[in-house]
């Protein structure tokens, strides 16, 4: 008998094991061929990692998701109706829904429908196991055969929608899951709402439908009819011994970890398994610098920051200039997604930014500027703290980052009004909360009128009513003396690229990102056409920048043209049109116009004025786990479990960002970069 239960288990696990493996293969298969691997140059050992350690890792992930089916199989027997253990099982349920359903418990204090829900699944759970208890026992046999089918569909069905998933999202980002895919995870409104209006979900809903039943049936219908013994429960001291292989898999699956060290990232990429890297990436979302990077002495590492900028305590240091204080007003547009390789300045010949284009021909133009990171978060954090990006998550959505340094702070500080104009909700990405703590006052489409709307998607009103609304509230605050300082942040170049129509030549339904970067190059001049009417455009200084790149995908862990972002200090009769050539960082830009200012501050900024005689060009470049220092074309790369590479950047006509892996590092650049992030990390990150 024991005998005939293990073949029904094992038949199917084999099967959901067989189908994990076929996805996983096709899905790498179909990885290869996708647009964003742009280096499938493997070596004979590399193609074998790809495809071996990537199918052990399938397999484990195959035997870990196992356990629900598992612990569903072995919950089945009849033992449980037995009298008294039926009855007193069923008391308890009811009195769980009754508590839950009629007292105050914690599900309260989570608000929204969580109580609802939690009382309508014990309220199922307390009549389904009446039903069972009281019914002829043919109707727990159907009854479990229901819920077999049940969670056989829904294994199908995960396993191939998370293949679909992966695609989809190694299409946008060019890597498996990552911190990305957890940190949206959180804003399900914002991502599905996206998913829904960028592709066709009914028809790729019951498409996926239709190729799960049909996949199901064909793998599982055997195992609709279950042999009399799966009731016993007689068995469930041998079915536990599947712990064992669980514990193996577990183990494995980390163990693997270290063989995805190889100089090219795509071979890491695709040998590995998405669950385990959504996993993973969910677990070290806060990384721990001192525990994970390379270090110096800390003593040692303040000591240089303390020399760079003639620092004390967590750097600080007095910025002065001699000169008079400007009191201009400033304000602060951070573009989303606008990479400069969309501009004809860079090689771009579609015309899509004519508005960007004319402004670094008549500004203070960056032509080689770098943004800290690839998120949203990672340009606010630059732009509003001027420090490098910390490792794990933004210190934008870290809890206890009220009160920092930030350029809110020291403007309001100088009588300052300051804004921060978002078109979305400012929650997502907790951008309200750091804003609205480090001295700006927000304003988010919550405080849009009906009729300030003429167009929004799921992340927000479209550029144009976003720019508007700025205009009205800055006018209005125009009729005091207090000058004002604004940060906008724009939101219609984002997937699903949709804007109003008629505005560009590229179709509104087309949810291309060429119609997102055109329409905001548009948005942006419509602004500027509107500002100059304004009273107060004569007296302001703008500066225009993205927040990120559109993709960060790239043939090593941080590819330099995917950090590469437009940068434009403009203010007509004001700033003189010029370019800087050298390379800057995304946290340079601010005190660089405050330096325009001449302002003179109390500083604890690592960014700098990239006018000043001793300025060193250097940039600073990182994804949420891999930090980087470039500085006189050495990249230097520090990545947890202490590892650190650099690569010299050698462009050529045909590839500017050319870069290649260093056998010989340099140690005094290594050294910098530890000391400029572990004293950031130290001093900002806790």
């Amino acid at each position: 008998m024991k005998n005939e239960q293990i073949r029904f288990l094992a038949g199917i696990f084999v099967w959901l094991a067989a189908l994990t493996l076929a996805v996983g293969f096709v899905l790498r298969i179909a990885l290869l061929f996708n647009a964003q691997t742009t280096d499938i140059g493997f070596s004979f050992g590399e193609w074998l990692q790809v495809f071996l350690l990537g199918a052990l890792n399938d397999l484990c992930i195959a035997v870990i998701g196992s356990v629900p089916l598992w612990a569903f199989l072995i919950s089945v027997s009849d033992a449980k109706y037995r009298r008294p253990f039926g009855y007193i099982a069923l008391a308890l349920l009811a009195a769980a829904f009754g508590y839950v359903t009629f007292g105050r418990t914690i599900f309260d204090e989570y608000g929204s429908v969580v109580p609802q829900i939690v009382s309508g699944i014990l309220g199922f759970w307390a009549v389904s196991f009446a039903l069972r208890l009281f019914l002829p026992v043919r109707f727990r046999r159907v009854w479990t055969t229901v819920w077999l089918g049940i969670f056989l569909f829904v294994y199908v069905g995960a396993i191939l929608c998370n293949g679909i998933c992966e695609y989809v999202f190694w299409s946008e980002f060019g890597v498996r899951y990552n911190f990305i895919a957890v940190d949206y995870l959180v804003y399900t409104h914002e991502v599905i709402g996206n998913i829904v209006e960028s592709y066709p979900i009914g028809i790729l809903t019951a498409g996926l439908f239709a190729l799960t039943a049909l996949v199901a049936w064909t793998l599982f219908r055997r195992a609709l009819n279950p042999p009399p013994s799966l009731f016993s429960g007689r068995w469930n001291a041998v079915a536990l011994l599947w712990a064992v292989p669980v514990a193996v898999a577990v183990w494995l699956v980390g163990f693997n970890v270290r063989f995805q060290n190889s100089p090219n990232v795509y071979v890491n990429e695709l040998q590995a398994n998405g669950a385990y890297k959504f996993y993973d990436a969910f677990v070290k979302n806060e990384l721990s610098y001192e525990r994970f990077y390379p270090t110096l002495p800390q003593a040692e590492a303040e000591a240089f920051v303390h020399s760079v900028y003639g620092s004390v305590d967590d750097n600080r240091h007095a910025v002065t200039d001699a000169a008079a204080e400007i009191r201009r007003n400033i304000v602060l547009i951070s573009m989303e997604s606008m990479s400069a390789s969309y501009m004809e300045r860079f090689g771009e010949t579609r015309g899509l930014t004519p508005t960007l284009d004319s402004l670094y021909r008549c500004g203070l133009a960056f032509d080689r500027v770098y943004a800290v990171g690839n998120r949203t978060v990672r340009g606010l954090e630059a732009l509003s703290l001027s420090l490098p990006p910390c490792p794990g998550q933004s210190i934008v959505k870290r809890p206890n980052n009220g009160s920092m340094h930030s350029v809110g702070a020291l403007l309001r500080d100088k009588g300052y009004r300051t804004f921060y104009f978002y078109g979305g909700n400012s929650y997502f990405d907790n951008m309200g909360a750091f804003f609205s703590g480090n001295g700006y006052e927000v304003v988010d489409k919550s405080d849009y009128a009906p009729d300030e709307i003429t167009f929004a998607n799921i992340w927000g009103v479209c550029d144009e009513d976003a720019y508007r609304k700025a205009i009205r509230e800055l006018n209005r605050l125009s009729d005091s003396d207090a000058p004002f300082f604004a940060h906008l942040m724009t939101v219609s170049n984002h997937r699903p690229f949709t804007y109003p129509e008629g505005r560009i030549a590229i179709p509104a339904d087309s949810k291309s990102r060429a119609g997102g970067v055109s329409y905001s190059d548009y948005a942006l001049g419509r602004f500027f056409a509107e500002a100059a009417q304004q009273a107060w455009f004569d007296d302001t200084i703008f500066l225009i920048c993205a927040d990120h790149c559109a993709s960060s995908a790239g043939r090593t862990e941080i590819p330099l043209e995917k950090y590469h972002i437009p940068a434009v200090i403009f203010a007509p009769g004001f700033v003189e049109p010029r370019t800087v050539g050298q390379t800057v960082s995304q946290i340079d830009l601010v005190p660089t116009l405050l330096a325009l200012l001449h302002f003179s501050y109390d500083s604890y900024f690592y960014g700098r004025n990239v006018l000043a005689d001793d300025y060193v060009p250097r940039a600073f470049i990182a994804t949420y786990q891999d930090l980087g220092y470039l500085e006189n074309d050495v990249l230097t790369l520090l990545s947890p479990v202490r590892r650190v590479k650099q690569y010299r950047h050698l462009p050529t006509a045909d590839d500017p960002f050319r870069t290649v892996l260093q056998t010989d590092t340099i140690p005094e650049y290594i050294d910098r970069a530890i000391a400029f992030y572990q004293t950031s990390d130290r001093w900002n990150s806790r």
